[in-house]
C-alpha cells in the first residue's frame, strides 16, 4: 500500500474513532475504515494505532475480560441503565426502535472492551442436555444487559450440523444444507455458504468460541447476500426473524423484526437487506417465528408473536466490570 493512501487511512480511522462519543446515533460509522485499515495493515506493526481500534484489546492482555465457559458475566450497575442504554467502562449498549414500511424493528447495538463479552448461554447444565428455558429466564441467570435468542440447537438433531458453545464442541460436521456462522476467539465472524470455505478455517489457527447451524446467511463481508428461496424455515413468508452482525471488531448489532401482530415480519432477503444497511461486516439469520425474543435489562424489547417459547440457547452480552467496584 502506498504510504499516502496509508497515511490518509490512517487520519481517517484516528477521526471517525475519537469522533465515536458525538455521534452515537450512528454507532455504524467507523466500521468500514477500521476493517480497510485492519485489512491493510495486517502483519505490520501498529504503533500508536493499537490503542484506537478496539481489536487491539483482543490480542493482549485486557483489563476488561470474562472466562470464556458457562459462568455468567458480571452483576450490571441497575444505575447505569437508561430507556435507551447502558454504559460501563467495559460495554455500550444502544437500544433503538424503527417502523419502516410496515415493519417495527427492534435494534441493540454494542460495543465492548473484550471478545468475551459476547457469550451464549444454555438452557440445561450440559450442552448435550435436550433441557429448554424462557429467553427472559436465561437472561435474567446470566446477568444479560442485552440478549436474543439462539439458534434452538436442540431442535436440530441432524448428525451434520456444526454447534459449538463458550469453546465445548456439541456437532463439528459439514453441512451442505445450512449456512454456518463461526465466532473465533477475537469475537470476528465468519460465515460459510453450505460450508464452503470451512475446511480452510479449520485448518487455521484461529479458536471457535461459538457455532450455530440455522442461516441463511445475510452479508457476507460486507456484500449483501441473495439469499435462497428455497432455503428452510419459510424464506419467502413475512415472519417475525432475529438477526446478529459485526460492525467492526468487537461492534455488533442484534435485531429482532416483529411480525404476526401489527408489525408485517419479513422475508429473509428483507432482513438481508436490513442488516446490510444498517452497515453489517457479517450477519446472519438466527432463530424465528415465536422463537424470535429480545431482551434488555430483564424484559422483552420486542412484543412476541405468542406466548414464550422455551429455547436451548440465547447469545448475549455482559459488562466485565466487576460489581465490587461499584457496590463499595
Amino acid at each position: 500500500m502506498k504510504l499516502s493512501v496509508r497515511i490518509l487511512l490512517i487520519a481517517l480511522c484516528a477521526a471517525m474513532v475519537l469522533s465515536m462519543p458525538f455521534v452515537l446515533s450512528s454507532p455504524v460509522m467507523v466500521g468500514e475504515a477500521q476493517w480497510m485499515l485492519l485489512d491493510e495493515m495486517e502483519g505490520e506493526d501498529m504503533g500508536f494505532l493499537s490503542f484506537l481500534l478496539p481489536s487491539a484489546c483482543a490480542e493482549t492482555v485486557c483489563e476488561y475480560s470474562l472466562p470464556v465457559d458457562f459462568t455468567p458475566g458480571f452483576e450490571p450497575n441497575p444505575a447505569l441503565f437508561t430507556e435507551d442504554g447502558y454504559e460501563d467502562d467495559s460495554i455500550r449498549v444502544q437500544m433503538e426502535t424503527r417502523e419502516e414500511n410496515g415493519v417495527i424493528w427492534r435494534i441493540a447495538w454494542v460495543e465492548i472492551a473484550h471478545p468475551s463479552q459476547l457469550r451464549t448461554a444454555i438452557a440445561g447444565k450440559k450442552l448435550t442436555s435436550k433441557t429448554t428455558a424462557r429467553v427472559g429466564a436465561m437472561a435474567e441467570k446470566n446477568y444479560a444487559i442485552v440478549a436474543i435468542n439462539g439458534d434452538n440447537f436442540v431442535d436440530n438433531t441432524a448428525a451434520t450440523s456444526f454447534e459449538y458453545r463458550m469453546g465445548q464442541k456439541l456437532r463439528n460436521k459439514s453441512n451442505k444444507l445450512r449456512d454456518i456462522l463461526i465466532i473465533d476467539e477475537n469475537g470476528d465472524f465468519h460465515t460459510f455458504i453450505r460450508s464452503q470455505g470451512l475446511d480452510d478455517f479449520l485448518a487455521s489457527e484461529h479458536t471457535i468460541v461459538n457455532a450455530f447451524t440455522f442461516g441463511p446467511a445475510l452479508v457476507q463481508e460486507g456484500n449483501l447476500l441473495t439469499t435462497d428461496k428455497e432455503y428452510k424455515y419459510n424464506p419467502n413468508g413475512r415472519e417475525p426473524r432475529s438477526a446478529i452482525g459485526q460492525l467492526a471488531p468487537l461492534s455488533y448489532v442484534m435485531v429482532v423484526a416483529e411480525g404476526r401482530n401489527e408489525s408485517s415480519g419479513v422475508t429473509h432477503q428483507e432482513l438481508a437487506d436490513f442488516m446490510h444497511a444498517l452497515g453489517c461486516w457479517e450477519a446472519y439469520n438466527l432463530d424465528g417465528g415465536g422463537s424470535a425474543a429480545m431482551v434488555y435489562n430483564g424484559e422483552y424489547f420486542n412484543e412476541l408473536s405468542s406466548s414464550e417459547r422455551s429455547l436451548s440457547d440465547i447469545i448475549y452480552f455482559a459488562t466485565a466490570v466487576d460489581p465490587e467496584a461499584w457496590k463499595e
